[in-house]
């Protein structure tokens, strides 16, 4: 029995019950929200903090026990440590007592005189706080208040905003303890310090992947022959071109003596393996461009189709833009988040009123579930915008006069949206999120055993199970979400109906839709391409102390992201113009008291590119009139 397909205008409320367990779920964000901005100090991973519990340029609180707490750092920005030539590690702590100072002395300081004019002078007190500047001379207890003599010249490191001692001796000594306490720092703290540390870049790289998104989107809304070789000449220029500078990369700093970090020696294994992977997808692509070469007649007249469409819908393309600002602001924040539960720890004062952080318990957990909650929120995000282009272009294309479309069909579509679906937007990203949380766990089993060759093989083979896995499910999410548009049902029925329909018509749409698919994919990779080419240059300045490995993965998701979240409007817009011509092919027949709906544009190039003409030669295909009968979707 064939599903009646019906564009509905009276609706109801599908997958309520979804709708309210995301609620709950963002009630646990907002505690542990909550928890992260109450327990955590953010700035501590960069500015640095004394031996007092003062974070350095800032206005503190005081802690109970440390009477020279809760000072006002505004103006010392540097950490000092008095014994910077004889430092020890305790515990991931460096044993020397350390201060906040406005400015490290330039020149070696050889008696507690040249110390107390290096105050006067500069302003820049390098005595335990509660020693006034008087006193240097005179008190009997200076010597253990004061820096040990003599005091070596130092300058101020950029990235963690340290005093660093400039005689070789001190520096060799100041340098291995550093390094050995960057090295035992366990992997969370070391991405947050990475992700602090390159803010400004990833910012910056994140709105170049929002330009090139851009200008690709107005590309392909005035798409002709000579663009799209152009598009796939760039893009096979960036393949190859960031395939090579990966692998120069990895040689270069493979063959660097001078790499001792753990972040350095993490850097080189993510570099081989991203020049692994990207040599792959290059030889891949370049494959299928070879293949598909032939068919870009059909691509071309496909997009000047979608882009009639969307000439119609003018307001489709500013979709992605309000997409684009949630989903940074939601970034933002989810970043924030994460670097202050990072931090979360409780101030405690130990003997001779100095402060120690403790970590608190449970903060792992806290953490995956902050993670989860980016997946999720990211991909409900996605999908509302999916539903709501999809929902505009439905009621354009169940509409009699083509020449005059109807009224805001984007506000329409998206108050539908808000008032009766986005528990199936919420359904839909959830098992999205299933199939990716299971990838996230593997990842972590394979770090534990990737030195057993089994188990390296193993667990390659399930990640791209669950990667093929997931590329279905968007698929028929996507479908999904235009039957939801079409019918108003939930999520599982317009899934259901939606595979039956798209098994009936694979033959006629499948071989269509994949070269438009195709070429938006390589719109994706152009992005990503370009973006993670300029991270590679921006950060490869700043190889030491800094795990810039994982902030660039980060961009390159972000770009990924961003691109799909632009490049989607075409590629929603034409799934469900396949979709409604699918149904309606199913509920007409082209008489007088059934006539098509579709454009004679679509459905020649339909028959053209499939060589159906003997299939439909039942059917007629003449032009219909406005005042015929049939279902017609009005907006709300």
């Amino acid at each position: 029995e064939l599903q009646e397909w019906r564009p509905v205008v009276y609706r109801k409320c599908t997958d309520t019950l979804w709708l309210l367990l995301f609620c709950l779920f963002w009630a646990g964000l907002m505690f542990i929200t909550g928890y992260a901005v109450m327990a955590g100090a953010a700035e501590r991973l960069v500015l640095g903090y004394d031996s007092f519990g003062n974070i350095c340029g800032r206005k503190n609180a005081p802690v109970k026990g440390a009477p020279l707490s809760g000072q006002d750092m505004t103006n010392k920005k540097y950490v000092f440590f008095l014994n910077s030539c004889n430092l020890e590690m305790q515990t991931l702590k460096i044993s020397s007592l350390s201060l906040c100072v406005s400015s490290c002395p330039q020149e070696q300081l050889n008696s507690l005189e040249d110390l107390q004019s290096f105050a006067r002078n500069n302003g820049s007190f390098l005595c335990v706080y509660n020693l006034n500047v008087s006193s240097y001379t005179q008190n009997s207890k200076a010597a253990q208040l004061c820096p040990t003599l003599p005091v070596p010249p130092s300058k101020p490191f950029p990235l963690f905003n340290r005093c660093v001692p400039q005689n070789h001796e001190c520096y060799s000594n100041y340098a291995s303890v550093l390094i050995s306490m960057v090295n035992e720092m366990d992997a969370f703290h070391r991405i947050l310090s990475g992700i602090l540390a390159g803010r400004d870049t990833v910012i910056g790289l994140s709105v170049l992947a929002l330009a090139f998104s851009l200008i690709l989107v107005l590309a392909f809304r005035f798409v002709r022959t000579l663009l799209v070789h152009t598009l796939i000449a760039l893009v096979v220029f960036g393949l190859l071109f960031v395939s090579g500078v990966l692998w120069w990369l990895y040689y270069d700093y493979r063959n660097d003596p001078s790499t001792e970090l753990e972040t350095e020696k993490e850097n080189v294994k993510f570099l081989l393996g991203y020049a692994i992977f990207s040599t792959i997808v290059t030889v891949v692509l370049l494959s299928l461009i070879f293949v598909l070469r032939k068919r870009l007649r059909f691509t071309v007249q496909l997009f000047r189709i979608v882009g009639k469409i969307i000439g119609r819908i003018p307001f489709l393309l500013f979709q992605p833009l309000w997409t684009f600002l949630i989903l940074v602001v939601f970034w933002v924040f989810w970043i924030a988040v994460l670097l202050s539960l990072g931090t979360a720890g409780t101030a405690q004062s130990t003997s001779g009123g100095q402060v120690e952080y403790r970590a608190l318990s449970g903060i792992c957990y806290m953490a995956w579930y902050h993670f989860v909650g980016l997946i999720w929120t990211s991909e409900f995000i996605l999908a509302c915008q999916q539903m709501v282009i999809a929902g505009a272009v439905v009621t354009c294309y169940f509409n009699r006069n083509k020449n005059s479309p109807p009224p805001h069909p984007v506000l329409s579509s998206i108050s539908v949206l808000f008032c009766y679906h986005l528990g199936t937007a919420v359904k839909g990203s959830f098992l999205i999120t299933v199939l990716r949380i299971p990838r996230i766990v593997l990842f972590y089993f394979y770090n534990i055993l990737k030195q057993k060759k089994n188990a390296k093989c193993l667990f390659k083979c399930c990640f791209c199970w669950f990667c093929c896995q997931e590329s279905c499910l968007r698929y028929f999410n996507q479908h999904a979400y235009t039957t939801t548009a079409i019918n108003g049902t939930n999520f599982c029925t317009s899934a259901k109906d939606a595979d039956c329909i798209l098994a009936r018509n694979s033959a006629k749409l499948a071989s269509i839709s994949c070269f438009g698919d195709f070429l938006l994919f390589l719109g994706k990779v152009f992005v990503v391409c370009f973006t993670v080419f300029g991270g590679l240059m921006a950060f490869n300045y700043h190889r030491e102390l800094q795990p810039w490995v994982v902030p660039l993965l980060l961009v390159g998701f972000f770009a990924y992201l961003v691109s799909h979240s632009f490049l989607s409007v075409f590629e929603v817009t034409a799934d469900a113009m396949f979709l409604c011509f699918a149904v309606d092919m199913e509920t007409n027949d082209g008489t007088a008291e059934k006539p098509y709906f579709v454009d004679q544009e679509l459905l020649t190039f339909v028959s053209q590119s499939n060589k159906l003409t003997e299939g439909q030669k039942h059917r007629s295909t003449r032009p219909f009139h406005d005042n015929e009968d049939g279902t017609e979707l009005q907006p709300m």
